[in-house]
């Protein structure tokens, strides 16, 4: 998705896109517009620039170090000239527009990815970062556009090794450092310097693409973190906002690590107000609503330790999430989706969630009523609402063991004549059928000699529905485990007419028993399985 939106937001942002501020490109395609199919053409003209372009564009070892030898003595002569008459900035000027012309030349490397570990052994990867400090920002900015065209997805995403050499080199001379430092220089009043900002982090995605760890190198050694989480708190929306939060988004995504540093810099807190925004409003483009969804699954993201779960809590995360429900806005299904993260195996979540009158929201959807407003959302997406809601119920009754609070949860399954428990029984067989219709599937792949594993076939009935199942089916256990009568009867009642037998429901749950990881260690292992045996004895 970050990368789809990124080319997207190139072409249509509000003037503070990727395509600002890039002369040394202009016409690269030979496309200069104007003039029609009877005007006269220069022909001499254009075989001159094509062949200027040939020029360019054909780089070998060779054109490589003639080309870093002029940028070292572009960079020496500047040095000098800024040392000697360091109060006579006219004095040094020329030498300023030449390395910057140098600097620009060097484009012709994007290219030639091939020829980066030459760069990097000609040693010039460390002159060209330590230009991102330098006094005169318009250079600065000049290497910010080179690095995002050295390490373009349409430049790298073919050039594996070469583009690792020139990352790993790229770390090795504090790219990350500086590339932040720079950043909290930029007046994004500025055309050009609004533009180096979303050059800066499509350098960081791109170098993410190229090697992962960069997503925590980068928060471990800069205050990317805290830049993020201050440029998505100006209310304004622009390119730059949706391109921090989907950052944001990539560097929590699979770092326990980057969650629990942002959680310790307020970041639960700043992204819960950055949400409120549009609790009471849409977003009015499809831009704002992506960088919405970006926000809601930076907080999906954040609320995965514990120690995050409890400051969602403390926030007020839960009540939040309700009153953006109850609104029906665009945000409905992402708040749904966060309180899923925020609640699961958080006895505090859930009880919040019932005492500030969560249940009678969270039932409606549970029966159908769920409302679809987005022009992207469909089928799928009130699908994955609907498993949302069901896998909430099912973190309801994980957590809330005894007391009032269970009994809110149990009696609403009593209400209208057991209308819940009828629906429950629908969404258990429709999924049934679903994963009985993959695991049939699966099962004559056997005969055409395709060759999966077990875990493979359980991965496949995951993606079919099994998970859900299983949910339904612990839901289905704990009703029953409260041995009241009514309830216990419309159950049997149901299954018999349904011509499902208590043993069916009972071997899904014993799956799912079998296959609990200890992701979250051993002893938190037993517990669940512990707890999963036990429903599946009181059947």
């Amino acid at each position: 998705m970050a990368a789809q939106g990124k080319r997207k937001r190139e072409v249509e942002s509000n003037g503070v896109g990727v395509g600002d501020a890039r002369p040394y490109t202009e016409g690269r395609d030979g496309n200069r517009g104007g003039g029609g199919a009877d005007e006269e053409v220069d022909l001499a003209m254009l075989e001159a620039l094509e062949n200027a372009s040939e020029v360019v564009e054909v780089l070998d070892v060779r054109g490589l170090k003639k080309l870093v030898l002029a940028f070292e003595r572009k960079l020496r002569d500047n040095l000098e000239a800024r040392m000697k008459y360091a109060d006579q900035p006219d004095k040094f000027m020329e030498s300023e527009v030449d390395l910057d012309d140098e600097v620009k030349k060097m484009h012709a490397l994007a290219a030639n990815p091939d020829l980066y570990p030459e760069l990097v052994k000609l040693n010039s990867v460390g002159s060209i970062i330590g230009l991102l400090s330098h006094d005169n920002t318009d250079i600065s900015i000049a290497v910010v556009n080179l690095l995002n065209d050295l390490t373009g997805e349409d430049v790298i995403g073919e050039n594996d090794e070469p583009a690792k050499v020139l990352v790993d080199a790229l770390i090795e001379n504090n790219a990350l450092e500086l590339l932040v430092q720079n950043l909290s220089r930029m007046d994004e009043t500025d055309g050009d310097e609004a533009t180096a900002v979303f050059h800066t982090l499509s350098i960081v995605e791109n170098m993410i693409e190229v090697s992962p760890q960069v997503a925590e190198l980068v928060c471990e050694r800069t205050k990317l973190l805290r830049w993020l989480l201050n440029r998505i708190k100006v209310r304004e929306f622009d390119s730059n906002k949706l391109y921090a939060s989907e950052i944001l988004a990539i560097l929590l995504q699979n770092s326990n690590v980057n969650q629990k540093k942002l959680g310790q810099l307020n970041g639960v807190d700043t992204m819960l107000q950055a949400v409120a925004f549009y609790k009471s409003r849409d977003p009015k483009t499809n831009e704002e609503e992506e960088m919405l969804e970006n926000l809601f699954d930076c907080l999906c993201s954040l609320v995965m330790p514990m120690e995050n779960k409890d400051r969602f809590v403390k926030a007020e995360g839960v009540e939040l999430m309700i009153i953006i429900m109850k609104q029906k806005r665009l945000a409905y299904s992402s708040a749904m989706k966060t309180l899923d993260f925020a609640m699961t195996q958080c006895p505090a979540a859930c009880e919040r969630f019932v005492d500030v009158l969560g249940l009678k929201t969270l039932f409606a959807a549970f029966m159908g009523k769920v409302p679809m407003k987005s022009k992207n959302q469909g089928d799928r997406s009130q699908e994955e609402t609907e498993e949302r809601v069901i896998s909430l119920i099912a973190s309801l009754f994980d957590c809330l063991s005894r007391g009032s609070r269970r009994e809110r949860l149990l009696s609403k399954f009593m209400e209208n004549e057991f209308e819940k428990i009828d629906r429950l029984m629908e969404l258990y067989v429709r999924y049934s059928d679903r994963v009985a219709a993959e695991t049939k599937r699966l099962d004559s792949q056997q005969f055409d000699d395709v060759e999966m594993d077990d875990e493979d076939k359980y991965l496949a009935k995951m993606e079919a529905g099994l998970y859900t199942l299983q949910l339904l089916a612990l839901i289905m256990a704990h009703i029953w485990s409260a041995e009241h009568s009514g309830m216990q009867e419309r159950l049997a009642l149901l299954l018999k007419q349904r011509r499902l037998q208590q043993e069916l429901v009972k071997a899904v749950l014993q799956e799912y028993h079998d296959n609990i990881g200890d992701m979250d260690g051993p002893e938190e292992k037993e517990r669940r399985r512990g707890k999963i045996q036990k429903l599946i004895s009181s059947m």
